[in-house]
């Protein structure tokens, strides 16, 4: 898995993870497997809550159910972003929104790739901190260790989020 400066993410056409360790390949091509996974994700509440599901397996599965709540809200809200800010406004071509997770070192990387190019934009909504849209991006800052963005030419992006895979004191 390539490292969060340039998240690139392949187009599997099922959902692909793989445990640490786990012997891949075959005959003498049998390697570790990188701790990797890929969903692509339906716009909407039933992709979104697919989406959520697939990381807290994949978290299980990898030993790291401690952070399954906040890296499902990162994903909730990358995800809603794609979907709103992003797939309505991809030019021609492919509309798929995919999710990565990987380990990197003591670090979880999420990601959210889309067809649009532009750049993600934090809001900070004025006002009440009620507000129903617009925190999205302030959230993930919130969860995340750091966060950002990587271009996909010829279109679309990659936006990452680095978890802290170490369990609470």
């Amino acid at each position: 898995m390539p490292p969060p400066a340039s998240p690139q993410l392949g187009t599997p056409r099922a959902p692909i993870t793989a445990a640490p360790g786990t012997l891949v390949g075959q005959g003498p091509d049998m390697v570790p497997a990188l701790a990797a996974a890929a969903l692509r994700i339906e716009c909407g509440r039933e992709g979104f809550a697919r989406a959520r599901a697939f990381t807290r397996r994949t978290l299980s599965g990898w030993s790291l159910d401690h952070c399954g709540d906040d890296a499902a809200v990162v994903v909730t809200e990358l995800a809603a972003n794609a979907a709103t800010h992003a797939v309505p406004f991809a030019t021609e071509g492919p509309t798929d929104v995919w999710l990565g997770l990987a380990l990197d070192g003591d670090h979880l990387v999420l990601t959210v790739s889309d067809p649009c190019g532009s750049r993600p934009v934090p809001t900070h909504p004025a006002g009440p901190g009620l507000a129903e849209h617009g925190r999205g991006l302030g959230i993930v800052e919130a969860l995340a260790e750091e966060w950002g963005w990587t271009p996909r030419p010829p279109q679309g992006k990659t936006v990452w989020a680095r978890l802290p895979t170490s369990p609470p004191h």
